[in-house]
């Protein structure tokens, strides 16, 4: 190759590289992140002695017609039982990011027969929705173990519709006890534009629910402000 053909060559790929844009760039959780331990919270039918499904999903206000998103579904817990109440002029997104997890679910779900279900592959800091989609986004048991909470949100709440909100269970205890302190909880999302707009304790255990709207347009990545740590 020639001395010109080289130098050709050298300024395509300069314009190559100055023509992809730079990743936007996040700050990172101010405090502990709990690992992921398993795919499963809990047995299903301990679950179903506790009607956890149908006070949350009560709670949320789930009705026919709904698009519901469940990230982080795991094995279908939320899935399986929000697919029949929006029926099927509803639709029902799973995500995981484990694509183990994943397959299983898939296979659940064309096992059940469940024609208004997607399973989807996520990322661990992007859950990859379609913009301005879902009426409801269900973050389960999952969120004390999202790696980098602040681009997981900012793309995450690009997927509600306008009227939409993000529905958030967890249990108010330590992270590292798999919790997540709901003041905690408030800020990270409050950091991302999302108010909460009510919430309730789940009878039995220090599970609670709160539900997520956006209250202003999503910041710029670098304007975001992370919380201290409170648990």
């Amino acid at each position: 190759m020639t001395i010109k053909a080289l130098g050709l060559l050298a300024m395509l790929m300069l314009a190559a590289c100055r023509a992809e844009p730079a990743a936007p760039r996040f700050p990172e959780a101010q405090r502990k992140i709990a690992p992921i331990v398993s795919d499963s919270f809990s047995t299903e039918d301990a679950r179903d002695r506790l009607g956890e499904s149908e006070v949350v999903m009560r709670f949320a206000g789930i009705a026919p017609g709904m698009s519901v998103a469940d990230i982080g579904a795991g094995e279908g817990y939320y899935t399986i039982r929000l697919s029949p109440i929006v029926g099927p002029r509803g639709r029902v997104l799973a995500q995981d990011i484990i694509p183990e997890t994943r397959d299983r679910l898939a296979q659940r779900v064309q096992r059940d027969g469940l024609d208004n279900v997607s399973v989807r592959l996520g990322k661990p800091d992007d859950p990859r929705l379609p913009a301005e989609s879902f009426d409801r986004i269900f973050l389960v048991h999952m969120y004390h173990e999202v790696t980098a909470p602040y681009a997981f949100l900012w793309h995450l709440r690009d997927g509600l519709k306008p009227d939409g909100e993000v529905i958030v269970v967890d249990a108010a205890r330590p992270v590292e006890r798999h919790g997540m302190p709901p003041e905690q909880l408030v800020c990270e999302l409050g950091a991302l534009g999302l108010v909460p707009v009510r919430s309730a304790r789940l009878t039995g255990s220090d599970n609670y629910a709160v539900a997520f709207r956006s209250a202003r347009g999503r910041p710029e990545p670098g304007a975001i402000k992370p919380c201290l740590t409170k648990g």
